[in-house]
C-alpha cells in the first residue's frame, strides 16, 4: 500500500506517519520510485503498536524507540527479545537497594519467588528493573506502616501466573519472532490499565455482594 492508504487504514495522519519514520519508530517502506515507497501489513501492525505505546502508555519517543529496537533485534532469541523489550518499558522510580527497608523488602521478594518456583527470575535478580520495582513497592509500603509479606503476596502472584500463561498461549498462535514480541509488548501497555480497572470493578462487585448497596 502507498502512504495515503497506510494512513487511511491505520487512522494515523500522513504527517504523523512521516514523523514516526523520521524518528525511526516505523521502518521505511520499500522504495518504488525516488519519491514513493510501498508499505505492508507489518507497517500497519507497527503503527498500532507505536500509537499504543505513545498515546495509551504515555511513553516518550526515545523510550518507544528503545523498546522497538529490542523487538527488532533478531540476533536474540524470543525470551531475550521479550525480556529486553519489557525491561525497556517505563518503570516507577526506584528506592536505594541497600537501605534497611529495601533489604527487608528484597528478602520477602526472594521468599515469594522461591515459593512460586520462579527460579529464572531469582537468578536475574537486581539486574531486572521489574524486580527492583517490586522491591521498591514493598519497601515503600513497609515504610508507610503497611507491612506486606511473601505469604500475603502469594495469592496475587498465583493469579498473575495464570494471566501470564494465558498471554503466552495467545502468543503461540502468532508467527514466531517479531510479531510475537510486538503482541506481547502491546498486551503489557494496553492490558495493564485494563486489568487495574477489572480489579477495581471486581472489588466493587464483591463489596456489594457482601454488604449490599447501603
Amino acid at each position: 500500500m502507498r502512504l495515503a492508504e497506510l494512513s487511511e487504514q491505520s487512522g494515523v495522519s500522513i504527517a504523523t506517519i512521516k514523523y514516526y519514520l523520521r524518528e525511526r519508530l516505523l521502518p521505511p517502506g520499500r522504495r518504488v520510485t525516488a519519491t514513493q515507497a510501498e508499505y505492508d501489513e507489518a507497517h500497519l501492525r507497527r503503527l498500532r503498536l507505536v500509537r499504543a505505546m505513545i498515546q495509551v502508555g504515555g511513553m516518550p519517543v526515545a523510550t518507544a524507540r528503545e523498546v522497538l529496537a529490542h523487538i527488532d533485534d533478531e540476533s536474540l532469541g524470543l525470551t531475550m527479545r521479550l525480556g529486553a523489550a519489557t525491561w525497556a518499558l517505563p518503570q516507577p522510580p526506584e528506592a536505594p537497594l541497600d537501605d534497611a527497608a529495601s533489604t527487608g523488602a528484597r528478602q520477602e521478594v526472594e521468599r515469594l519467588l522461591e515459593e512460586l518456583g520462579w527460579d529464572s527470575v531469582r537468578e536475574v535478580g537486581d539486574l531486572s528493573p521489574v524486580y527492583r520495582s517490586l522491591v521498591t513497592s514493598l519497601a515503600t509500603l513497609n515504610g508507610l506502616g503497611y507491612t506486606v509479606s511473601a505469604a500475603e503476596l502469594l495469592p496475587y502472584a498465583r493469579q498473575m501466573e495464570q494471566i501470564a500463561i494465558h498471554d503466552m498461549d495467545q502468543l503461540e498462535d502468532l508467527p514466531e519472532g517479531t510479531e510475537q514480541v510486538e503482541a506481547a509488548v502491546a498486551a503489557q501497555v494496553l492490558y495493564d490499565p485494563l486489568l487495574l480497572s477489572l480489579r477495581r470493578l471486581a472489588l466493587e462487585a464483591e463489596t456489594t455482594r457482601r454488604y449490599g448497596m447501603a
